[in-house]
């Protein structure tokens, strides 16, 4: 059993609520994830789901997109607007705007229907890693811009500008190295802590996006993130 995962630094088994219609789905995901030392919680539709998070907060929430009540997508949107608790999608639509959009909300993966129960228990426990404390990276500071690593804050011209926690570790890994060029497949074992097996690379671009949009002055004309064709991305000082 992989500690360091599974148990919280106050030595409880961490908590992941399971969301989704379909009983079968939630029997299936709790055994799984109990057997691997987790505890789980289940609910049947957003608006449950939403009782339960306000309540007892989980260490990470794995949710079905389709739900009665609060959509999953929805549902998502609040939890990001209230904070910052990790969020797996399970979704049955395999269009990628749907995937994209997911991840435009926030999430920190998904999993698309059906898939295998150990998958999805693996995505659980990447998430889980990459969501860790870890050392804070130093305050770095260009024309403009400033990331601190200590207080996790960004500010564009004197003004706070508001990151989840995986589109800050993407800033600070980039300004952390300026020039450097990264490919997508770096930045997934780099800064998601993921070899790609079980992580779409997608999930990068989306990232960079989001951060364009809040860092840049002109999203489209990006200026600090650039694109290198063919390579990856870099950060401009």
């Amino acid at each position: 059993m992989d500690l360091d995962v599974t148990t919280g630094l106050d030595g409880r088994r961490k908590q992941v609520l399971v969301v989704d219609d379909e009983t079968t789905v939630r029997e299936v995901v709790v055994a799984y994830l109990e057997r691997e030392g987790f505890r789980a919680t289940e609910a049947a539709d957003g608006r449950v789901a939403l009782d339960l998070i306000a309540s007892a907060p989980p260490d990470l929430v794995v949710l079905d997109v389709m739900l009665p009540k609060i959509d999953g997508f929805s549902l998502l949107s609040r939890l990001r607007r209230d904070g910052d608790i990790p969020v797996v999608l399970l979704t049955a639509r395999t269009e990628e705007s749907d995937r994209v959009l997911g991840l435009g909300l926030g999430a920190d993966d998904y999993v698309v229907k059906p898939f295998s129960p150990r998958e999805l228990v693996a995505r659980v426990r990447s998430v889980l890693r990459r969501a860790r404390p870890s050392a804070p990276s130093p305050r770095i500071e260009y024309e403009g811009l400033v990331v601190d690593g200590a207080t996790r804050e960004v500010l564009v011209k004197g003004a706070a500008v508001s990151l989840t926690p995986k589109e800050f570790d993407l800033l600070a890994f980039l300004a952390g190295s300026p020039r450097h060029v990264f490919s997508r497949g770096q930045l997934l074992e780099q800064v998601w802590d993921s070899s790609g097996e079980f992580q779409d690379p997608s999930t990068v671009t989306v990232h960079v996006r989001r951060l364009r949009q809040k860092i840049e002055d002109d999203p489209d004309d990006p200026r600090r993130i650039t694109t290198v064709w063919g390579v990856g991305y870099r950060f401009e000082p």
